[in-house]
């Protein structure tokens, strides 16, 4: 719904706000919602009164105007701060309509990483080296306490009460914290698929609310309907009759890969993401390969080196392998799949395209330039390649070598074909 510059709103607080709080906002949400999203959660908490309850009405003009914002912008980000579970908004329609927008506290560290959507949120928006870095940076440090005598004094050792407790005056309106949960939309049906579901494989008393939440997420993520999350459940049982939850993690995804017929992960048709795109690109025939890197899909991309027909099968689930398990950016993927059906005779091989894909995952290879650069070096050593217990030789060389560092090489005819695909698809 459009919102006009007249129409009014007040901001409500139903948390409150602390500097972990802060930290919270800045490392984990911010990187899915981005900085103009988090920057209006804290314009509207500025607006709040010096007790930090209600502000004042305020016209939509008046924030617009506070943040530079436009129209669209301002909806935008407000839209991300509701879907992620950081606002509420509620409408009353007039003349000139009426907007109250109230504020919740974000999860803790905790609960977000492990919550499957968030952290999956978190992981594709940063990759793999920034997220183990955040990650670590929460993480509790370990001390061995097994030599150490528990001597904590106990409430009842120090305090004791003279007075009756005030049980008939208890107070609920007290500040707090308060949490909105994700609310997702689900094409599953819980009671339908725990009712098809054996009571000798799975006790239904052992399916919590939280476990039912669980299986929501799950389904959400990969987009599985009744019959898949049967199957899944099935399969991740425990001796005890209940649902392991990390087994279930673990063959959602096998399961997404390997078992999922007829269809594909849908990244593997998104292109490399713009933050990691290179800017002031030239009119080099190196620049030219890395805008058609950049900007194909990599299903695109390795349909482009199929004269006739489609790809098949087990190319599909080498790139899905490559995108899911190694975490690695469409671009790179690009590269890496022109880099190894040049240098082993137009076959792409699993086991020959895994060595070299775990060590540019290792190496934290994200964008396409530093693909290409990596994959000249190796060329340039003439590195031994161990794939099952053979060792190959680089014998040939991608047209975008630059072979002797100072030469842009890419034949006219690839890029050509790449720039043709990408206007068909």
């Amino acid at each position: 719904m459009n919102i006009l510059p007249a129409d009014t709103f007040i901001v409500v607080n139903k948390t409150t706000l602390n500097d972990k709080d802060r930290n919270i906002l800045m490392l984990l949400y911010q990187p899915i919602v981005g900085y103009q999203a988090i920057s209006l959660y804290y314009t509207f908490w500025s607006y709040l009164d010096k007790s930090e309850l209600i502000s004042n009405e305020w016209t939509h003009h008046h924030i617009l105007r506070d943040m530079l914002m436009s129209n669209s912008e301002f909806i935008d980000a407000k839209v991300k701060l509701e879907a992620i579970g950081l606002i509420k908004t509620y409408l009353k329609k007039g003349n000139i309509n009426s907007y109250v927008y109230e504020l919740y506290s974000p999860i803790n560290a905790s609960e977000f990483i492990n919550n499957p959507i968030l952290n999956t949120a978190l992981f594709n928006a940063i990759g793999k080296l920034e997220y183990e870095r955040i990650i670590s940076y929460f993480k509790i440090p370990k001390i061995n306490l097994k030599e150490y005598d528990d001597i904590t004094s106990k409430f009842s050792d120090v305090f004791a009460f003279s007075s009756v407790p005030l049980t008939d005056n208890l107070i609920y309106d007290i500040k707090k914290s308060n949490y909105r949960k994700l609310e997702i939309l689900s094409k599953i049906d819980i009671n339908t698929i725990l009712s098809l579901i054996s009571e000798d494989l799975l006790n239904k008393k052992t399916i919590t609310k939280d476990m039912k939440d669980f299986l929501y997420k799950i389904a959400y993520i990969y987009n599985y309907d009744n019959d898949d999350m049967i199957e899944l459940i099935r399969n991740s049982t425990t001796e005890r009759h209940t649902i392991d939850k990390k087994l279930l993690q673990e063959n959602a995804n096998k399961y997404y890969r390997y078992d999922h017929v007829g269809k594909l992960p849908s990244i593997i048709y998104k292109n490399q993401p713009e933050y990691l795109r290179k800017e002031n690109l030239d009119t080099s025939n190196r620049s030219k390969m890395i805008h058609i890197f950049e900007t194909t899909t990599p299903y695109d991309f390795i349909h482009s080196k199929y004269k006739t027909g489609n790809p098949t099968s087990s190319d599909l689930n080498i790139i899905s392998y490559l995108l899911i398990d190694l975490n690695l950016k469409p671009g790179v993927v690009n590269v890496l799949i022109d880099y190894v059906l040049k240098i082993n005779n137009n076959k792409l091989i699993k086991s020959f395209v895994e060595v070299i894909a775990s060590q540019w995952s290792k190496s934290g290879i994200e964008t396409v330039e530093d693909a290409m650069n990596i994959a000249e070096k190796e060329y340039r050593n003439n590195k031994k390649i161990n794939v099952a217990k053979t060792v190959k030789k680089v014998s040939a060389t991608p047209e975008w070598f630059n072979k002797d560092i100072k030469e842009d090489i890419a034949t006219e005819e690839e890029i050509k074909k790449l720039e043709d695909r990408m206007k068909r698809s």
